[in-house]
């Protein structure tokens, strides 16, 4: 052991992290854990570990984040056991692992950078300075990417502009140790600047520099409210309307695509820091109905104008425009399967579903995202979309996942497909076509990003009638009997597909030209040329965009309708705060991630002077979500799977991850619990419980797990393979399929090596099931291994919001451990 440790202090004065190391050593352990060292202090009289004891220790493991390990090494610091000691015991133990744990950290990270909020023009300069045994070096990241010539523990951009917006991370090397620093968000705002002011950077106390305006606008049109601050740390907002806070507007910016009569009203947003607080002005937002005046009379047209108005009644529209092609709404369904049960699992869905997402919120498209559904809830959701579909509205259908196609019909394979699966037990892409039609809808489009390889067990050939439209879209992510490619290097990756087409998707072009552009894309990478190319087969005879504007066509009640029903699927419970008898306060908030995934979180907000230990967690849930007991009320994000966080998130909480909502039949339904120690109790803990009722939150709402579905669409539509239709399961599915794997990759810890980060290795979304890797143009096919330090090792697991991109803790785990996977 080094010299620099102190063997005469007590242990219960070590520091918390090494504490929690050593904890987690000891429980994982079978022979050499947290058991054999009680039985080794046992037999030194001067600490009397007991038998009773060790029974005490293990009725650790029953609670919430029990740990056996941490309460026997209570106990003996309590009786006196020191540092030395605890090495001689550990050294008797042979675990060199714990061993290992007690040495002093050779680097130590002092200065951490600070996220900020600064005006386009002025100096960024974030700071970060580290103590080691031997000379420090830093290298500075934004995101995945080296920030050039970044050497020093001072990054100083200067002059700074919008583009140098992001989120920043210093890596400090040590000889053959190396930390990173925490994420640093850097805000920079485009105001401009006055005759002769200087370019400072500021620091310090909150400043309003944008200021929100008063609007006036008609039923449809997009709202948007702007105001913005700049200081450090970076300012939180809040927006208000008439008084009170609105759910879900934490931004800088405050958008609602398609405003209804409803959203008008006074408008200000509150703008915080850890220490400060200030408000906006207040500003009225006028949203009128569209109003038509009946004209009786003959008028006078002169030859330029574009018609005339004759005698006799006519409407004449106080807010014409110029008569456009446009939609009457705008709906998207989109669906990433990732967690397989008897298929190879896949991760590109879910980033691709989230960036999507995003995209087609900008374009006013109402979205609903939705990851790992069975066969029922796959059904069940394109019901609910068929529902918001109208005359004259375009409705988009984006798939990623395992899928195959036979006799010119394409099938989605959902997460609970038998393996082999067939027809029956999937879903056809041209039933819910022929089900959009009769909807009447202005635009068709369905982007597939799935391979269209044959399935050689599902021999059926649906007869699907499709009426004669030229309004029909269809972008397969790959061309027939060819797969579909997704990058298998470690972090946040696209399938190929969506990695082109989040480039192009907001273009004001028509569509097939658009998707155009993007196969030229596709063409010229490497990595697939030749394996994968986008094919594109339209109908589509007049000049339609994704960007083309809403102009509702039918009453405006009928329009309000449909945007309830949507609203349905995002409404987050309201945030509360919970007053405990012991006088502690607690506040449960909510955030959205997909439309099927909720993240909830507490806080302490008062507590007794005199309670020394006070925290809150949730427990109890529902059997239908399959709640993992040990990933609930963890301190960070990314412990509960969560690397990409909507910014409206707190700091210094609990976090939990609900997912799956789909599954929730019943409110939900669980228990708040407070846990405190006061001082005159010497520590012992006291418990206090609340049962709280959240209804059913997002898509739950909707009872996608019903077994008997809504019979609107059964009547539109018999085909044997409909989405309302689903065949039982074909028996004898006994022959198995040779599904290709992908390969393991090797990790390595040397050095980091950030040229390598660019992802070169690629793999198809499983044909019938399988995957193929892609080396520098070469495929192989071998047993299938999880992947190292990605999102590949729990796809199921993980999670992207989509409400926002803005987060502090934006990439954390999963970007460092990408760059120790790419080290040589």
């Amino acid at each position: 052991m080094s010299d620099s440790l102190d063997r005469s202090a007590r242990i219960n004065l070590l520091k918390e992290p090494v504490v929690k190391k050593l904890c987690e050593v000891l429980d994982k352990s079978s022979n050499k854990g947290w058991r054999k060292l009680g039985e080794i202090v046992g037999n030194d009289r001067r600490f009397r570990v007991s038998s009773a004891d060790m029974e005490l220790c293990s009725l650790e493991v029953l609670e919430l984040e029990g740990s056996p390990s941490r309460m026997l090494l209570k106990l003996m610091g309590e009786r006196g056991c020191t540092t030395g000691h605890l090495v001689d015991y550990l050294q008797m133990l042979g675990n060199s692992e714990v061993l290992q744990g007690l040495k002093p950290s050779a680097l130590q990270i002092l200065i951490q950078p600070q996220s900020v909020a600064l005006i386009s023009g002025h100096n960024l300069r974030l700071s970060c300075h580290a103590v080691g045994k031997s000379p420090v070096q830093y290298q500075w990241f934004k995101t995945k990417e080296e920030v050039p010539n970044s050497f020093s523990s001072d990054l100083v951009i200067s002059p700074v502009h919008l583009r140098d917006a992001g989120f920043y991370i210093c890596r400090v090397n040590c000889g053959d140790t190396f930390e990173f620093s925490q994420w640093a968000q850097v805000d920079v705002l485009n105001v401009p600047v006055s005759c002769g002011q200087s370019y400072h950077s500021l620091e310090g106390r909150l400043k309003l520099v944008i200021q929100p305006q008063s609007q006036r606008m008609h039923v449809g049109e997009t709202l948007q409210v702007e105001c913005g601050a700049v200081g450090r740390p970076i300012p939180r907002y809040q927006w208000h309307r008439n008084g009170v806070p609105v759910p879900n507007a934490t931004k800088r910016k405050h958008m609602i695509p398609h405003s209804m009569q409803d959203h008008h009203g006074r408008y200000r947003c509150e703008i915080s820091s850890s220490t400060e607080r200030m408000w906006t002005n207040e500003v009225d937002v006028v949203i009128a109905p569209r109003i038509s005046v009946q004209i009786s009379e003959a008028m006078e047209c002169s030859e330029d104008d574009v018609y005339a108005i004759g005698g006799g009644s006519s409407e004449y529209f106080l807010n014409n425009v110029p008569e456009q092609l446009h939609a009457t709404d705008k709906v998207a369904l989109l669906i990433g399967n990732l967690s397989y049960q008897n298929h190879p699992q896949l991760k590109a869905p879910m980033v691709d579903v989230y960036d999507l997402t995003n995209l087609l919120r900008q374009l006013n498209f109402q979205v609903v995202s939705l990851l790992d559904l069975t066969e029922s809830e796959m059904r069940n959701a394109v019901d609910e979309f068929l529902l918001l579909l109208h005359k004259g509205v375009y409705g988009l259908l984006y798939y990623a996942g395992h899928g195959y196609e036979n006799y010119g019909n394409s099938f989605m394979v959902p997460v609970d497909a038998p393996n082999p699966y067939r027809s029956a037990n999937c879903l056809c892409v041209q039933s819910i076509l022929k089900l959009m039609q009769e909807k009447e809808t202005g635009l068709n489009v369905f982007l597939l990003d799935m391979c269209r390889k044959r399935n050689i067990h599902d021999d059926s050939a649906p007869n699907i009638v499709l009426r004669v439209t030229a309004n029909i879209v269809f972008g397969y992510a790959t061309c027939q009997d060819a797969e579909a490619f997704e990058l298998s290097s470690s972090g946040f990756t696209n399938g190929v597909f969506v990695k082109f087409l989040k480039k192009r998707l907001l273009d004001d072009e028509k569509i097939t030209v658009l998707l155009d552009r993007v196969a030229e894309d596709m063409g010229q990478f490497d990595a697939t040329k030749g394996k994968q190319a986008l094919e594109i087969r339209s109908s589509l005879s007049e000049r339609r965009a994704l960007t083309d504007p809403i102009l509702p066509g039918d009453s405006v009640d009928l329009a309000h309708a449909r945007s309830l029903q949507w609203a349905k699927v995002h409404e987050l419970p309201e945030s509360m705060c919970l007053n405990f008898d012991c006088g502690a306060q607690i506040k449960l908030g909510f955030a959205a991630e997909f439309s099927n995934v909720l993240v909830m979180y507490t806080h302490i907000v008062k507590k007794p002077e005199d309670m020394s230990f006070c925290q809150a967690h949730v427990t109890d849930f529902s059997q239908d979500l399959d709640v993992d007991p040990k990933e609930m009320n963890r301190e960070t994000p990314e412990e509960t799977g969560i690397y990409l966080l909507s910014s409206n998130l707190p700091q210094h909480c609990l976090y939990t991850r609900v997912s799956s909502l789909q599954k929730l039949r019943e409110e939900l339904v669980f228990t708040v619990c407070l846990q405190g120690s006061f001082t005159a109790m010497e520590d012992e803990s006291v418990h206090w419980t609340k049962s709280i009722n959240i209804g059913k939150p997002l898509i739950a709402r909707l009872d996608l797990n019903r077994a008997v579905r809504r019979n609107s669409c059964l009547q539109t539509c018999l085909l044997a393979h409909s989405p309302s239709h689903s065949p039982c399961h074909s028996p004898g599915l006994e022959h198995h399929l040779h599904p290709h794997h992908r390969s393991h990759q090797t990790q390595d810890h040397n050095r980091l090596s950030p040229q390598h980060l660019s992802p070169d290795v690629y793999e198809h979304q499983g044909a019938v099931g399988g995957r193929v890797e892609s080396f520098d143009g070469q495929s192989r096919c071998e047993p299938a291994y999880d992947s190292v330090g990605g999102l590949s090792s729990s796809p199921g697991g993980l999670s992207i919001p989509i409400e926002t991109t803005d987060d502090i803790n934006e990439l954390q785990t999963v970007f460092i451990n990408s760059l120790q996977l790419q080290q040589q």
